[in-house]
């Protein structure tokens, strides 16, 4: 896929993968419409990417997915690239009774919102010469942390979601990539951290763009990243070995 020239749509832009990537598609010549839920958080990239354009928008909520791609398909009509990034990481105890509005937000961000989004910006997507949807994945996917289960399962529902995505475009213009970070340095996942400001000493992001970038260039569909990559082939004796006695 040709990482310049691009109009590029990207979910959960205001901070960690998404953020990474909207600036770097930005410094590429691409034009980024930046979508997330803090409107402050848009500013700022837009201060430091003028050419940005930015949008506030709750993709857990059905309705503002919709607006956000009708706007979209309005207001930017060339747009070829559909990046479904935005996620959240909640902890989850399957021992005891789940708080159901927790699972249905994680559900509705993690997966409901790039099936809906992508059947959105199908057909549109499809008449363009040359387009891609981007799925944000996770090495998780793969080889779960029992304790972040629910995210987990959302994540290898996304692989899954790729696998069927990819095929039934197959015969179309449109190019479906899955790319799957390990642990990456963000705030994903903050929430259940013991100091939601310090580094949990995931991959710097810096290096996770690169080999993403890279696999996106070279038309790698399904791409685990870095550390993801052993957990993608080794899922089994990872496994045992992440979780122990969590």
């Amino acid at each position: 896929m040709k990482t310049t020239g691009n109009t590029i749509l990207i979910t959960g832009a205001t901070s960690g993968i998404g953020r990474a990537f909207a600036e770097r598609f930005a410094e590429l010549g691409n034009k980024v419409l930046a979508c997330g839920r803090r409107g402050e958080r848009l500013r700022e990239l837009k201060l430091k990417h003028p050419g940005v354009v930015v949008r506030v928008c709750d993709v857990s909520k059905p309705r503002e997915r919709e607006e956000l791609v009708a706007w979209a398909l309005r207001e930017h009509p060339e747009l070829n690239v559909l990046v479904n990034n935005a996620g959240i990481q909640l902890a989850a105890d399957l021992t005891r009774p789940v708080d159901l509005d927790n699972v249905e937000l994680e559900v509705e961000t993690n997966l409901v919102a790039p099936i809906h989004l992508a059947s959105l910006a199908a057909g549109h997507l499809a008449r363009r010469p040359a387009s891609a949807i981007i799925n944000i994945s996770s090495g998780l996917a793969f080889t779960p942390i029992a304790s972040m289960s629910i995210y987990c399962a959302t994540k290898a529902a996304v692989h899954s979601l790729s696998l069927s995505l990819r095929h039934q475009l197959r015969k179309t213009s449109v190019r479906v990539f899955e790319i799957a970070p390990p642990g990456v340095d963000t705030e994903l996942g903050f929430q259940h951290r013991e100091d939601p400001s310090r580094s949990h000493g995931g991959m710097p992001i810096d290096e996770f763009l690169s080999g993403a970038m890279k696999a996106i260039e070279g038309d790698v569909y399904e791409a685990a990243i870095g550390p993801a990559e052993g957990m993608h082939e080794k899922r089994e004796e990872l496994f045992a070995r992440m979780n122990g006695d969590r």
